[in-house]
């Protein structure tokens, strides 16, 4: 049987607790990776956070990066952008609140913010069932006006990190060791499955009550998703959903830093259309799909004998 052949690129950590893990020497990544390992949170700052608090985030990546597969089989050269897999790599200097205010046209010296903003209540018992991440608010004449923002980072498919940690914690020196497995951004499960419901459920009302919900997305998500409209609009009224979609660039320290990117103005529906990412295919192909699949009905008169044959 032939071999399967090499991959020539995965994706592996990008950033680990707010680092560059290119920039690590091996005794911080041998230290990062026994935290790492311990799979619960810890004391080590989290830089992108306000006050730089404790790093929430069991494992601590923050980014993942695809890589190149050098020919000595280690580590080659970074492939592309970031992808941001940790929503608070996305609050780096406020960067967001700051733009979607400009954005709307509030006066920067007034702006304020909220976290975690109840947003729904559970029907029998009325307690909070649902949150805007963040609300951007401007006091005029003691009534707000505000606008929502909600940040969504990307789930990855594929095993935990914890091998690939176990595999830093005992790299002694020299080039960084490949990626020791498959692991890829999932778009679906973070764009259909995760972002799109909250859209649907919290756009309607948001319009009714004449504000609109920002969405905040990094590059490569939003890539995902098409990218931007063929002639974006960055009308306000032209839509319900203002898209931030910001960027992660290298700085001159060749860390990364959150850098303003692309922004356009949606309806819902537009938004809708673009998360869901997938149509219907053809009634031909799913037919012929499914007769590769189709099989006898299991006869039930069997089961008692085979499941004595496995005991």
């Amino acid at each position: 049987m032939s071999r399967a052949p090499a991959p020539q690129s995965r994706f592996g950590i990008a950033e680990w607790y707010g680092q560059p893990l290119l920039q690590l020497s091996p005794a911080k990544r041998q230290q990062q990776a026994r935290i790492a390992l311990q799979g619960a949170t810890t004391t080590l700052p989290c830089p992108f956070k306000p006050g730089s608090s404790a790093c929430h985030k069991p494992g601590g990546v923050c980014s993942l990066q695809r890589y190149a597969l050098a020919p000595d089989g280690q580590l080659g050269r970074p492939k592309g952008d970031p992808v941001i897999i940790c929503p608070t790599r996305f609050e780096e200097e406020s960067l967001l609140v700051r733009w979607l205010a400009e954005i709307v046209g509030f006066d920067a010296n007034a702006v304020r913010v909220a976290r975690e903003v109840p947003f729904m209540q559970d029907a029998h018992t009325g307690k909070p069932a649902g949150k805007i991440d963040l609300v951007v608010a401007q006091i005029l004449r003691n009534a707000p006006r505000w606008f929502g923002l909600e940040i969504q980072a990307v789930y990855f498919s594929g095993p935990g990190m914890k091998s690939q940690f176990a595999v830093l914690r005992d790299h002694q020196a020299g080039r960084l060791p490949f990626p020791d497995d498959v692991r890829r951004p999932d778009w679906r499960s973070s764009s259909a499955k995760r972002l799109m419901p909250q859209l649907q459920i919290k756009v309607p009302t948001l319009r009714r009550w004449g504000s609109k919900l920002a969405v905040a997305v990094d590059r490569p998500f939003f890539a995902a998703l098409g990218g931007p409209s063929a002639t974006p609009s960055q009308d306000l009224d032209d839509g319900d959903v203002i898209w931030l979609v910001p960027k992660l660039v290298r700085s001159a320290r060749k860390r990364y830093r959150l850098a303003r990117g692309h922004w356009e103005v949606l309806t819902l529906e537009q938004s809708i259309d673009k998360l869901r990412a997938a149509h219907a295919m053809p009634r031909e192909a799913f037919e012929n799909a499914l007769r590769a699949k189709l099989g006898p009905v299991p006869d039930e008169s069997l089961r008692g004998v085979q499941n004595t044959l496995w005991q």
